[in-house]
């Protein structure tokens, strides 16, 4: 593994980690900004408030300056500015003096997790909030306190980022991934940040067959935004596609289906975890949670799965402040970042192949087998004939790995060798 790839994410995760995002404003245009430093030729793209998008409508945008609750003394018992999720996101302007119990009903807590701060919004429906530790917030005496918000809700804009990476064809692989959490590093970004490194890596492929779409959005809103705007050339072009999110922690990795399981994309997210990770969790469509949601969703059916480390919902710091950046690490990162650098080095080679010959070739005369034939010597060359063996055309790569119990990360050289041999060509 390259250490310092996986140190290059971290560093990104923790230079956007401060930034208060959410599915509009200032915080995801300050997001993509930076994603842009990075990658140049990143388009990005505002819709207005008010948009149609399928059965939704873009809000009014949010912003948020200032949000804090003080005791009688002026003392800030939360402040905004020590942690964004203090406020609950798209929360009105509010500015009121109220007792202890009253206060009590504007503020959220987790109440199996005492200690950390629960990620509480309300994009749709105008109110006012915020989060605290339910033991701080257990620990406030009787009293007079100052709720503040300084937020303004306006028409504005969903800002989004797109990345298209041209190949030798129109066929896409569609990579998204979202950034409209506040402060969260594995459920927001962990995704991004490798993304990102997925971008850098594939532009500096000499050939690519295919084009890569990389998508940087608000979660639900975003995509179906997305969606709205380009649903007929994705239907058209892409062959395969995944959901970046809760890549960054080293605790074990996850597969999450589409909704019948059965594309390019689940049956190759398969069979790298099994060889990279044989002890991976596997989730059906049912244990959705994330944008799989809307691009699996009847009628849209693209071709997409997930492949996580911890999956979102099923890790004790999920939507709370202790989802911070101690959760993930450089490794982390640099796991999921290679898992899907399989994937799509993989998709790159998957063809159907047909060998040349009738009966085995032989190898010997090309330097493929040993000049000696002796005991013990057979098993450097069989991963080679069982290859062959199952080149009939019937099958691609994906399914001769699965037969011959092979990865296609030591399939691929093999396919290399014999293209420029001829003894096998792509059916």
């Amino acid at each position: 593994m390259n250490e310092q790839t996986g140190l290059e994410m971290y560093q990104l995760a923790a230079r956007l980690f401060p930034i208060c995002r959410s599915i509009t404003g200032k915080g995801t245009r300050e997001t993509l900004e930076i994603i842009k430093e990075i990658l140049p030729m990143l388009h990005i793209e505002n819709v207005a408030s008010g948009t149609e998008v399928f059965d939704w409508t873009i809000p009014n945008e949010w912003n948020v300056f200032e949000a804090y609750i003080e005791d009688e003394s002026g003392k800030r018992i939360i402040d905004f500015k020590d942690n964004n999720l203090y406020v609950m996101g798209y929360s009105s302007p509010v500015d009121r003096f109220v007792n202890l119990e009253e206060l009590k009903k504007y503020v959220y807590t987790q109440e199996d997790q005492p200690d950390v701060i629960p990620y509480v919004t309300t994009y749709y429906k105008k109110r006012f909030g915020f989060c605290m530790e339910k033991n701080r917030l257990d620990g406030l005496r009787d009293g007079i306190y100052h709720m503040v918000v300084k937020s303004e809700l306006k028409p504005g804009y969903l800002t989004y980022g797109e990345l298209v990476i041209s190949g030798e064809t129109e066929e896409e692989i569609f990579l998204s991934t979202y950034i409209c959490h506040p402060s969260m590093a594995n459920n927001e970004l962990s995704g991004p940040c490798v993304a990102v490194q997925l971008a850098k890596w594939l532009m500096g492929f000499e050939k690519r067959r295919y084009t890569y779409r990389i998508i940087f959005i608000p979660e639900t809103i975003g995509s179906i935004t997305y969606l709205s705007k380009n649903i007929d050339k994705l239907k058209k072009n892409v062959v395969a596609g995944f959901n970046l999110s809760c890549v960054g922690d080293d605790r074990t990795y996850s597969y999450v289906a589409s909704r019948y399981g059965n594309t390019l994309a689940d049956k190759i997210a398969v069979n790298v975890l099994r060889f990279h990770y044989p002890q991976y969790k596997s989730y059906t469509f049912l244990d959705r949670g994330s944008d799989e949601r809307q691009y699996c969703a009847p009628g849209i059916d693209l071709p997409l799965c997930a492949i996580c480390r911890s999956k979102y919902g099923d890790y004790p710091e999920y939507h709370t402040s202790a989802d911070n950046l101690e959760l993930i690490s450089p490794n982390g990162l640099q796991g999921a970042y290679e898992v899907y650098k399989k994937c799509i080095t993989a998709l790159e080679y998957n063809r159907n192949y047909m060998v040349q010959c009738l009966c085995e070739p032989q190898l010997g005369k090309r330097g493929l087998y040993p000049d000696i034939s002796k005991k013990g010597t057979y098993g450097e060359i069989q991963n080679i004939t069982n290859f062959i063996a199952y080149a009939d055309g019937q099958n691609d790569l994906i399914d001769i790995s699965n037969i011959t119990n092979i990865s296609i990360e030591k399939l691929i050289p093999i396919v290399i060798k014999l293209l420029q041999e001829g003894l096998i060509a792509e059916k």
